[in-house]
């Protein structure tokens, strides 16, 4: 179980440096492994967002949402050991 937990956040993780090069480059939006990559980033980046402006065009949100899939992976993987 705990690998199944690190094996997924781990895959997100990629998914979100992922979307992060998309941004730097020129793609095709109605690609669907590109649409993929949006439709599951999306919300959680628009919540932080919301919350987290951006300084002076820098985006902070993508690296925020990877500390708390790390965080999150370490609290769940914690409460199952114990």
């Amino acid at each position: 179980m705990i690998k199944l937990i690190q094996f997924l956040a781990d895959a997100y993780v990629f998914v979100i440096v992922i979307r992060v090069l998309l941004s730097w480059i020129r793609h095709n939006p109605y690609h669907p492994l590109i649409r993929f990559v949006y439709q599951i980033t999306d919300p959680p980046l628009d919540l932080i967002r919301r919350y987290v402006p951006s300084f002076g065009g820098l985006d902070l949100s993508p690296m925020i949402l990877v500390f708390a899939v790390i965080l999150i992976e370490k609290i769940i993987i914690r409460i199952l050991v114990f």
